[in-house]
């Protein structure tokens, strides 16, 4: 039992490792879109979130392509399993169906759960954090231009 848990830590911490470089991508994409498209504010909502989504979404299938890999070098689930399948479904807490850990493993599934759930929570939190400061940028800019009397 302690080598499963040692080893879903790891993974785990390797995974909150791409998750905080791929949360540093993410806001300098949304701060580059605000920046590039100020000539509309919803366009510019728009890009920002665009972009955060999708680094977010390229960060949790990284995470999940690592948890396949993490299975596989342990030998977590049954021969000719789809890893990346049973990585995605425990990751997503979907829950199982047709294929399930092996019995010496069966800890990875539930770590690979809860770290699933840790890591969206955090990108939601990421999510509203970036509308938060798009929609204060653009309320600011809206504030300028009537200050200046431009169109809006």
């Amino acid at each position: 039992m302690l080598r499963q848990i040692l080893v879903g830590a790891a993974v785990s911490l390797g995974n909150i490792a791409i998750h905080a470089l791929l949360m540093a991508a993410v806001l300098w994409a949304a701060r580059t879109a605000v920046a590039i498209a100020t000539f509309r504010q919803s366009l510019q909502l728009i890009a920002v979130m665009i972009a955060t989504v999708s680094f977010l979404m390229a960060a949790h299938l990284a995470e999940v392509l690592v948890w396949a890999l993490a299975y596989a070098i342990v030998g977590a689930a049954p021969d000719d399993t789809d890893l990346i399948y049973f990585a995605f479904v425990n990751y997503t807490t979907l829950g199982y169906g047709d294929v399930t850990p092996i019995e010496r493993w069966h800890l990875l599934g539930p770590m690979t759960a809860m770290n699933g759930v840790l890591l969206f929570g955090w990108s939601t939190a990421v999510i509203f954090e970036i509308l938060r400061r798009a929609m204060t940028t653009i309320r600011s800019e809206e504030g300028r231009r009537k200050r200046r009397g431009w169109p809006e």
